[in-house]
């Protein structure tokens, strides 16, 4: 196995001063993967003090936990202690952090097989719980006693749902009656994390893998509002399958779009565009479900959740919107040439003005995925219209089309110094009425004939 020639040094240079040192953990995973490891992580029978008398540039990372960062170049290399865990009071965090010479006792703390091995260039491999076989065998399992590795962090239970969509793999059984056992002490952990293990899970190769914790239970404490959707059917011509499976499927169809910069916004849209359903189920006197206004509902539940789970204003605002529109059809009109009517443009613009036109590639990959996620029935004519939606939104671009205010010719500083206004909510509204004007007519966009347009104020 190669590893840079940095951590080389770093190990060779604790072995000369008389200690052991190998990398470890999760780049050692990847070397058998056949994955470029991302981190390089390096353990040492080193106390951390004696870490940095031996390397010129160091930080103090994690120091009570016996990290030290080994600063090379620009690139950091994190070298921590052997150490064994005290308790857990808190299913998260030990009680007390105890130092060791031994490295089995580091590795046995450890959460997975496929995390507990160790290498250095000299000595090999160290896998004492078989963690190359279950890569082998594309296997999650604990260390040791799967019950007390979650007892002691239970986000650990979460991290196994994780690898195992990154990985493709399967979680081992005794592991899986673990997580259900104890899933409720996921309660134990910050939003924070939960966060971060679920988008890692659901922009992962295998974001099907999501439904492990549902069946675990693990989502009943941090996601309810997921499990409603997986227990809610949806007996409609247009559907396969309950709403949470057809979630599940959309979100597989929306991850073929990697390529977008704004990935993480697609996926997470993707899993919540439904989420309003089961909240606006009903069915008719046929027998048929429907779930009429739940996009809107989708946007207020969507909103609640990402706050929950403390995302950033940006992704909520987006997802929200996402959630909001995605149920937008664009059936929309051509005229005898094949050019869209008036109408049909105006339409678009309007929706482009409350999307955002940066988020309306986002939709249609959205809109896409919701179609291919659903069952056959019109499935291409659905596929048609939203082509159609997609050219209709590319002309409008090409076109330089005003779709906001800030797209119009003139600014609120022209209505005060040509029409007389004064800074208030007059200009807003004024504006907001000359955008709806050249909405249904671009040609009005000029300085001169929104000027002659615009009303004067109210005195």
């Amino acid at each position: 196995m190669d590893i840079p020639k940095n951590a080389v040094d770093i190990i060779e240079t604790l072995e000369t001063a008389g200690y052991e040192a190998y990398v470890v953990g999760g780049c050692v995973r990847d070397m058998i993967l056949g994955r470029e490891p991302k981190d390089w992580d390096i353990t040492t029978s080193a106390k951390p003090e004696e870490v940095k008398s031996l390397f010129r540039r160091t930080i103090d990372t994690g120091i009570e936990h016996g990290t030290v960062t080994v600063m090379v170049g620009k690139i950091g290399y994190e070298v921590t202690t052997y150490r064994m865990d005290g308790k857990y009071a808190d299913h998260r965090h030990p009680d007390e952090v105890i130092f060791t010479p031994s490295l089995e006792e580091d590795l046995k703390r450890r959460d997975f097989t496929i995390n507990a091995m160790a290498y250095n260039p000299k000595t090999g491999l160290v896998d004492l719980y078989g963690g190359k076989e279950d890569i082998r065998d594309h296997i999650i399992r604990a260390v040791g006693n799967p019950e007390e590795r979650f007892d002691e962090d239970a986000l650990r239970m979460l991290r196994g749902v994780r690898f195992a969509g990154q990985l493709g793999f399967d979680i081992e059984d005794k592991t899986l009656a673990a997580i259900s056992e104890k899933a409720s002490t996921i309660t134990y952990t910050s939003a924070e994390r939960i966060q971060v293990e679920l988008v890692k899970l659901l922009t992962s190769a295998h974001p099907e893998k999501i439904r492990i914790a549902y069946e675990t239970g693990l989502t009943k404490h941090f996601l309810p509002e997921f499990d409603e959707m997986m227990q809610t059917e949806q007996n409609n011509i247009n559907h396969l399958y309950n709403v949470g499976e057809h979630t599940i499927r959309v979100v597989v169809e929306a991850s073929k779009n990697t390529d977008s910069k704004e990935y993480s916004y697609l996926i997470l849209a993707a899993f919540l565009h439904d989420i309003g359903k089961p909240s606006c189920h009903t069915t008719d006197e046929n027998g048929i479900d429907h779930f009429y206004g739940h996009d809107a509902e989708g946007e207020k539940i969507a909103g609640k959740i990402l706050r929950r789970l403390k995302f950033d204003n940006k992704t909520i605002s987006t997802v929200k919107t996402l959630v909001r529109y995605h149920d937008t059809r664009y059936d929309f009109a051509v005229d005898e040439d094949g050019n869209y009517t008036r109408r049909s443009k105006n339409k678009m613009r309007r929706l482009m003005g409350e999307v955002g036109t940066e988020n309306m590639q986002l939709l249609f990959m959205l809109q896409e995925a919701d179609i291919l996620g659903q069952s056959d029935y019109h499935r291409e004519d659905k596929l048609f219209k939203l082509s159609a939606g997609k050219r209709c939104c590319d002309e409008i671009i090409v076109d330089a089309d005003a779709i906001t205010i800030s797209d119009l010719a003139i600014t609120g500083s022209d209505l005060i110094t040509e029409k007389g206004y004064t800074t208030g909510p007059a200009i807003g509204t004024e504006l907001k009425r000359l955008l709806a004007l050249v909405i249904d007519d671009p040609g009005l966009n000029t300085r001169e004939e929104l000027l002659d347009l615009a009303k004067f104020p109210d005195k």
